[in-house]
């Protein structure tokens, strides 16, 4: 078996790859696209970090693959589907930089404070001002905390240490759940109108992408500081650069830009703004362990075969995987769906399994599609084997049932999710041996293919309106691939699942919202 680690690793992950029997290493790190496709057809394994990009055409290449592992979180530059395809598991290692994430931010708390790297520079160019750079206490101040994962809960838990009230803003985590953690549990406009601090720690996802712009900070406490150590895209720059520069905001501390390296820009010049260059995971430590644990993950699947923290693969037994595997892609993407359809926590989730599929282990199932609702939220942080414990930290209750019979089709799998805003219920089929469908969304039924861009339309069930829609996108060059219309008829709505060529943008969204006769729109990405 052949490893290439085409990006630095610590060497302590070196060590465990050359130390295994059967394995050999070549580490050849700053190859160019076009160098990488010519050696990769020759490896059973790729061990990569941010630096290289894993493409569809290098993935066309790798005859050999077997697996790529990420040391780190972030899968951006991987093409999974493409990777999924070719039968190639990616794996990452979700829980290695935690820690050092949290510290970070704190650092960026107590740096923003005392204005510490104004303060080194000045001193170091030979100045003494005191009296310029007074700084503030965090004692007593009250943390806003956006988004209550592993990381945040962290930052919590330090931020306490130093005396600071806190306070979380979490959608995806019921209100009981927070107090438990002992945080108060508020609103995102509470927790924008009473932070002294606001730290983000959440994934980019379409609900989190510019969700600090001009309209959200004007809402937050004049002199309010804000840390960003998560993802870029989440703040909006040119916004923060005129809040800062007005002095609505005291202060800014950013690890992450929405382009990376970002060069020299305007926020450079402001002296109430500091920055790191994405140092969050970088500790000797946090590489140490992201390096020991992508390394043992590679041996152990490749000598034993045994799969750790797969983003792509269930852990289905091999005489099995024929049948389950088409079930298990059919119920993460259940799962992912529901969760971009609900609005509030998910308090409980119902699994019931029909007909032929009901005679095998679910569990696989059940998993997947925990990691399905959690995908949304979480992003990368969740996977095949941490799903169920994510779950189960943020109490969310799962209860799986079967019945050996089914009425309409020989499989189905029925998924009831659970929150403060009542049921809503997604069913799903498998047509042939392959072919996923999702055949009930809540009243609704309908035959509807979960794959790809797609929007999800409520609206009056009158002549015209499907029409007035389909221009709309047609318009702003949005093609529609599909549609799927479910009918209720004693309510006099229809429910329409459009797939798209391209994601339809927030412009769009609105556009649609205002028609007349169309209650709502969502867009559901698969």
């Amino acid at each position: 078996m052949k490893v290439l680690v085409s990006d630095p690793l610590s060497d302590v992950g070196i060590e465990i790859l050359q130390e295994s029997p059967d394995i050999k290493v070549d580490v050849n790190t700053g190859l160019t696209a076009e160098e990488l496709k010519g050696i990769i057809g020759q490896y059973d394994a790729l061990v990569i970090r941010s630096a290289t990009r894993v493409t569809a055409d290098i993935i066309e290449k790798a005859q050999n693959l077997k697996v790529i592992g990420r040391a780190g979180i972030g899968l951006d530059n991987i093409d999974i589907p493409a990777a999924s395809k070719r039968g190639v598991v990616v794996m990452n290692t979700p829980e290695g930089n935690t820690i050092t994430a949290a510290e970070h931010t704190i650092a960026m708390i107590m740096s923003l404070s005392r204005n510490i790297p104004q303060a080194t520079a000045s001193l170091k160019a030979g100045k003494w001002e005191k009296k310029k750079f007074e700084g503030w206490e965090i004692f007593n101040k009250t943390l806003g905390i956006i988004g209550v994962g592993r990381i945040g809960r962290l930052v919590a838990e330090r931020a306490k240490g130093l005396l600071m009230k806190v306070i979380a803003y979490d959608p995806y985590i019921k209100p009981e759940t927070i107090e438990k953690l002992d945080l108060e549990p508020v609103s995102f406009d509470e927790l924008l109108r009473r932070s002294d601090y606001i730290t983000i720690h959440t994934p980019i996802t379409a609900e989190t992408t510019n969700m600090i712009n001009k309209k959200t900070i004007s809402r937050m406490k004049q002199g309010a500081m804000l840390i960003n150590c998560a993802r870029g895209d989440i703040v909006n720059e040119d916004d923060l650069y005129d809040a800062l520069k007005s002095g609505h905001l005291a202060g800014a501390a950013l690890d992450v830009f929405s382009i990376e390296p970002p060069g020299k820009t305007k926020l450079m010049n402001l002296p109430n703004f500091i920055c790191t260059p994405h140092l969050g995971a970088s500790t000797r430590e946090a590489q140490d362990k992201v390096s020991k644990d992508i390394a043992e993950q590679i041996v152990d699947y490749l000598i034993y075969g045994s799969v750790k923290n797969a983003v792509n693969v269930p852990s289905i037994s091999p005489e099995l995987i024929n049948i389950l595997r088409p079930y298990a892609v059919l119920a993460e993407r259940m799962g992912s769906l529901q969760t971009q359809l609900v609005d509030s926590a998910i308090l409980e989730v119902h699994l019931n399994y029909f007909g032929m599929v009901a005679n095998y282990d679910v569990t696989p199932l059940t998993t997947a599609t925990l990691k399905g609702l959690l995908t949304p939220i979480l992003r990368d942080e969740v996977n095949y084997v941490n799903a169920p414990l994510i779950a189960a930290e943020r109490e969310i209750r799962v209860v799986e049932s079967k019945t050996k019979t089914s009425e309409d089709f020989s499989s189905l799998i029925k998924l009831t999710v659970k929150t403060s805003e009542g049921d809503k219920i997604v069913s799903g089929t498998i047509f042939g041996n392959k072919f996923l469908r999702i055949v009930r969304i809540n009243d609704f039924h309908l035959e509807a293919i979960p794959e790809g861009h797609n929007l999800f339309i409520n609206n009056v069930d009158k002549p015209g309106v499907i029409g007035k829609i389909t221009s709309t996108l047609g318009k702003h060059q949005v093609n529609i691939s599909r549609m799927a219309v479910g009918e209720e008829k004693q309510k006099k709505q229809n429910v329409i699942f459009l797939a798209t060529n391209v994601t339809a943008n927030d412009e769009v969204l609105e556009i649609l919202r205002d028609l007349e006769d169309v209650y709502s729109v969502r867009r559901i990405e698969l």
